[in-house]
Parts: structure tokens; C-alpha cells; sequence
């Protein structure tokens, strides 16, 4: 009876850990971010450090093979996939916020406030970001990871603006929030207790999706050239091998396998996402 009553109070727990796509999602990244804590102590050799002969294949020796300058592919794989974690993280957090902030601020108080906030919405919404991102990226000095997660941070929020904004319009108006208003009870609880709380598990989806697009976005401007100047990613990684012609050359292990731990990081957040939607939409549920 005790389990019965636990299970109906947490209905969407149930439905989570029953859900496959979401114990998929959730496996695969688990296993990600072991790899990314505990592989480097797997390796003997640090990430910019030459590990023997190059042009090495894939062995017990080299897992992932080596560069044609001799560096271990695994080693600078899970040191880069600690810094896509960080970006993912940093830049998602900073993005997820930002959008949220705008969007209860511009659904709760409509009028002049709402025209404002999303007039700036949109006008980010249409200017080409990826141009601003490199104009800022290239004109730093210095790029760490922090540096480009809050460069990508501050441009990716306005989709979540919008979305947010959209869905606090569906609540302001619901009695319990009116019941709060007349109540005196200020506008931040309001927006904390009545409209945030009950969007949980809406902003929660978004900050999966920021996670993986701000990953997404740091990686395309690593791929121009633009990503730290000092450490390693996966972007830096798959880079380098564009650079140096790898496919063309045969070292087809040195642009794959990074960008097929990329791939799969992307595709177990994916099945997260989709499997949520269903668990938190009964419609779906039932289908």
C-alpha cells in the first residue's frame, strides 16, 4: 500500500523510469559523463602529450589511434568531451535563464513591457548570430571554455523567450493565479510560486534542448577556427584532423570517432527530450 500511494504521488517518476526512450537517454549520457570524469585516468598521457608513433590505427594500445604528429585520438577525446560538458552546462544554464527571465517578465506584465522585451527578441531572433559570435570570438585575445560558453550563452536565448512567454500567457490568467494577485502577494513570488513552479517540467525540456544547441553552436565555431586557444574539445579535435587532411590521408579515426562521441552525447539527449514529452504529456502517454 505504502509503494502504491509513493507511485501515485510521483505519477511522472513512474512514467520516467518506465519509459524507454528517457532509461536510454539516460544511460547513454551517464555513461558520457563517466567517460568524461574517469578517461583521462584511463590513459597514460595527457592530451597535447605525443604518444609514440603517428599515423597508428585504433589497437589496445591507442584506442581511438593516433594523429600524424603521434598524439593519442582517446586521450584528446575525453579531455575535449570534459570541455563540451562545461559548455553544454555553462552556456545552457546562462541561455536557459536569460530566455526564462524575459519570457515570465514579458507573458506576466503584457503592454508596453511585453512590446519591449520582445521587440529585442526578435530583432536577435533575426540577426545573422552566427556572424556576431564570430566578430566577438575573433576579436578576443584570449578564449577560454568560460569565455566561449558565455559568448554562445548570451546569443542562444531568445527561442526560450518566446516559448516561455507563450506559455506564462496560457497561465496568467488561471484562478489560482488571480487568487495570488488579489491576495497582494508580490509578483515575484507570483512568478516563482504560481507560473514557474507549474512550468517545471516545461523549462526543464528547454534546458536539455539549450544544453545541446549551445554543444552544437561552440563546436561550429570551433570549426571556423574560433574555439578556446588554450585546452581541448571535441570541435578542436574534429578541427584539427579537417586541418591536417585526415580522411584524405587515411586517418579516418581521428575526424570520426570524436565526432562520433559528439553524435552519440546529441542523440542521447534527443531521446531524453522526446522521452519527457511523453512522460509529462498524458496524451502522448497514452499513445
Amino acid at each position: 500500500m505504502a509503494a502504491r500511494e509513493f507511485w501515485k504521488r510521483h505519477e511522472n517518476l513512474y512514467f520516467a523510469l518506465t519509459n524507454k526512450k528517457v532509461l536510454i537517454g539516460i544511460s547513454i549520457f551517464t555513461l558520457m559523463i563517466l567517460l568524461a570524469i574517469f578517461g583521462p585516468a584511463l590513459t597514460p598521457y595527457s592530451y597535447d602529450e605525443f604518444a609514440g608513433e603517428g599515423y597508428l590505427p585504433p589497437s589496445k594500445d591507442h584506442l581511438f589511434g593516433t594523429t600524424l604528429m603521434g598524439k593519442d585520438v582517446f586521450t584528446r577525446t575525453v579531455y575535449g568531451l570534459r570541455s563540451t560538458f562545461a559548455v553544454g552546462f555553462i552556456a545552457g544554464t546562462i541561455a536557459t535563464l536569460i530566455g526564462c527571465i524575459i519570457g515570465f517578465l514579458a507573458g506576466y506584465y503584457g503592454k508596453w513591457i511585453d512590446e519591449a522585451l520582445m521587440m529585442i527578441t526578435n530583432i536577435f531572433l533575426v540577426f545573422p548570430l552566427l556572424a556576431l559570435l564570430i566578430i566577438l570570438a575573433a576579436y578576443l585575445p584570449y578564449r577560454g571554455i568560460m569565455t566561449i560558453s558565455i559568448i554562445v550563452g548570451m546569443t542562444a536565448w531568445p527561442w526560450t523567450a518566446r516559448a516561455v512567454r507563450s506559455q506564462t500567457l496560457s497561465i496568467k490568467n488561471q484562478g489560482y493565479v488571480n487568487l495570488s494577485r488579489i491576495s497582494g502577494i508580490s509578483v515575484f513570488r507570483i512568478l516563482r510560486e504560481d507560473i514557474a513552479a507549474n512550468m517545471f517540467s516545461y523549462v526543464f525540456m528547454v534546458y536539455i534542448l539549450q544544453f545541446s544547441g549551445t554543444i552544437l553552436a561552440a563546436v561550429g565555431l570551433e570549426f571556423l577556427g574560433l574555439g578556446p586557444t588554450q585546452g581541448v574539445s571535441l570541435g578542436l579535435v574534429m578541427q584539427n584532423a579537417v586541418n591536417w587532411n585526415a580522411i584524405q590521408l587515411g586517418l579516418w579515426w581521428w575526424a570520426i570517432l570524436p565526432g562520433l562521441v559528439l553524435t552519440i552525447l546529441v542523440v542521447s539527449l534527443y531521446f531524453i527530450n522526446t522521452g519527457l514529452d511523453e512522460v509529462f504529456n498524458p496524451r502522448l502517454r497514452e499513445m
